[in-house]
């Protein structure tokens, strides 16, 4: 062991002529290592409701969709290509278009999503699904799947018989003003369930059917807003991924579920990082407890001070003695405080004890403590230990009185 540092242990452990300091050194070995639990709590939490968000996602988004870059429609023959692939399970076309609906008395805009056959296979649609069942055909009638408020605010369920209309402008042709009805297309559909994905954009204004009625509903004959594909499991999904878009050139783009919901991921991630930063400085302002604690140590250790000077020590080692005081201040506070805290987190995921109102989609703060955040956690912390030991540790260079 260094002697700088063997004498910092010395003088940092063993006890003081002044009671107030150890009090004042155990002081600032605590504020570390409460902001430092902190810090791990508060970032646990936002991964395990990242987690949550990504499960609902998962239930309904695909696990890759194709898109155009540019327009809204595209022939799905030009992506032909890709059913070939061995890792490809499940490959549909999807057809997505705002339109009007119509049940009884009541009329909304909703977004309408003609599904193939295979879609209740590529999404686990069924997980989520909250009143009847998804099916999109039932003998000769149509069927429709919608979200869970929709289906609500339009005061339908499945014990009615009443059917419901979906309108669409006609892409082609005048608008007939003595007749404008007829400038519409109509498609009747009788409700069979709703899904509740626990997001606005899905469960307001999304009604699922049958990928015929929407192509006649939206006056097309094969073309396709995007594929949702589902892999084999067990692939590489990152590489499965670069392969589809190296195969279907720039014209065409290859979404995972995180870049399908991009800007809610981002979102996410921005308020977790402003949290970090922001605790980040609470825990500058404990941190003065080093520079307190290492000033009174000073004090204390100034008669040492001119001994170790006197059998040699010169002013450096004056210097990483005080430094290396307030760095093991840092790193025991640093490590405390992640023990406690991963305690913490353990207790709250297994028990649930800090609960969430009912409404809420999970009933206590859910966690995921990722080894990543650990290291930027105490990489933080003790570059923020090690700033506030700079000065104590000057200033007793300084005092002494070795050329």
């Amino acid at each position: 062991m260094p002697f700088p540092l063997y004498i910092a242990a010395r003088y940092l452990f063993s006890k003081k002529s002044q009671n107030a300091i150890n009090i004042i050194s155990l002081v600032s070995v605590c504020s570390v290592a409460v902001g430092t639990m902190a810090l791990v709590c508060v970032m646990s939490v936002f991964n395990g409701f990242e987690n949550v968000v990504a499960s609902m996602f998962g239930n309904f988004d695909p696990q890759l969709k194709i898109s155009a870059v540019e327009g809204k429609v595209f022939d799905p023959a030009e992506t032909d290509t890709v059913k070939t692939f061995e890792e490809v399970v499940y490959y549909d076309a999807v057809l997505q278009e705002n339109a009007l609906l119509q049940f009884r008395d009541k009329q909304t805009p909703v977004s309408v999503k003609g599904v193939g056959e295979n879609y209740a296979d590529i999404n686990r649609i069924g997980d989520i699904m909250t009143d009847g069942e998804f099916m999109l055909r039932s003998g000769s009638f149509n069927m429709a799947v919608g979200g869970a408020a929709l289906v609500r605010n339009m005061g339908c369920g499945v014990h009615f018989v009443d059917p419901m209309y979906l309108y669409a402008p006609k892409r082609e042709g005048k608008v007939n003003i003595i007749r404008p009805d007829q400038s519409f297309r109509r498609e009747t559909v009788f409700y069979s369930g709703s899904f509740l994905v626990q997001q606005e954009q899905y469960d307001n204004n999304l009604l699922i059917v049958s990928l015929p009625v929407a192509r006649r509903l939206f006056d097309y004959d094969t073309e396709a807003s995007s594929i949702e594909i589902k892999l084999r499991d067990g692939c590489d999904e990152k590489k499965v991924q670069k392969k589809m878009q190296a195969a279907l050139g720039d014209g065409f783009k290859v979404q995972n579920r995180y870049e399908q919901q991009e800007d809610f991921y981002k979102m996410m991630q921005v308020e977790k990082w402003v949290t970090y930063l922001i605790l980040s400085f609470i825990l500058v302002i404990a941190l003065f407890n080093i520079v307190g604690s290492l000033t009174m140590l000073m004090l204390d250790k100034k008669e040492d001070s001119r001994i170790l000077e006197d059998l040699g020590a010169c002013k450096n080692d004056i210097f990483r003695i005080f430094l290396y005081c307030g760095c093991l201040i840092t790193v025991t506070g640093v490590i405390a405080g992640i023990v406690v805290g991963l305690i913490l987190c353990y207790i709250q995921q297994r028990f649930g004890i800090i609960t969430l109102a009912s409404n809420y989609i999970v009933s206590y703060y859910p966690v995921d403590v990722r080894g990543g955040d650990l290291v930027v956690i105490a990489a933080t912390v003790c570059l923020l230990g090690f700033a506030a030991s700079v000065y104590p540790a000057l200033e007793a260079k300084k005092q002494s009185s070795t050329k």
